[in-house]
């Protein structure tokens, strides 16, 4: 998808080599395939009230860095946002993580899947504990829509706005 530089703008991304084009699908799922997991981080996510921004540390399981990071996310519909994100030192993290808002915490788990495309599961804890969510990212729409559903979903949840972590955060388990 070509994203038209005037609606870019409008959303408030007025460069577009600033900001990044994520497609993306989400099912809800019933189970993690752990024989097929490479990777797992304990990821918290601060979402600053009355901003589009997410603070997220994510302290991976093997003991490797801390990824922090502070994104902006707008969705032009319902599997394509804008991004941009800017990594962040521990200290600058420190300061930002003081912004009032809402957490959330979850366990993501990263699978080997062929052709580049990135497939992770979330375990949702606190209010949310139960709830176990897949999300696959894309390159182009084509790879998007041939996606098969993982085995192991209940069913796609991506058109349903409630599955998204700003919903969750906000208005819990739907």
């Amino acid at each position: 998808m070509d994203v038209d530089p005037a609606r870019a703008a409008a959303l408030g991304f007025p460069k577009s080599r600033y900001m990044f084009v994520e497609r993306e699908r989400r099912w809800l799922c019933r189970e993690i395939p752990m024989e097929r997991v490479v990777s797992a981080d304990a990821i918290t996510d601060l979402y600053v009230t009355g901003a589009r921004l997410r603070l997220r540390e994510a302290l991976p399981q093997d003991g490797g860095a801390p990824m922090r990071r502070l994104t902006r996310k707008v969705d032009l519909d319902s599997t394509t946002r804008l991004l941009t994100s800017i990594y962040l030192m521990p200290e600058e993290f420190t300061l930002l993580a003081s912004l009032p808002g809402l957490r959330l915490q979850k366990t993501r788990y990263r699978l080997a899947v062929a052709d580049a495309v990135v497939l992770a599961i979330d375990r949702f804890e606190g209010a949310l504990a139960g709830l176990i969510l897949a999300e696959a990212e894309f390159e182009t729409d084509a790879e998007l829509a041939a996606f098969p559903t993982p085995d192991f979903a209940v069913r796609e949840v991506t058109d349903d706005p409630r599955y998204t972590g700003g919903s969750l955060v906000l208005n819990g388990l739907p």
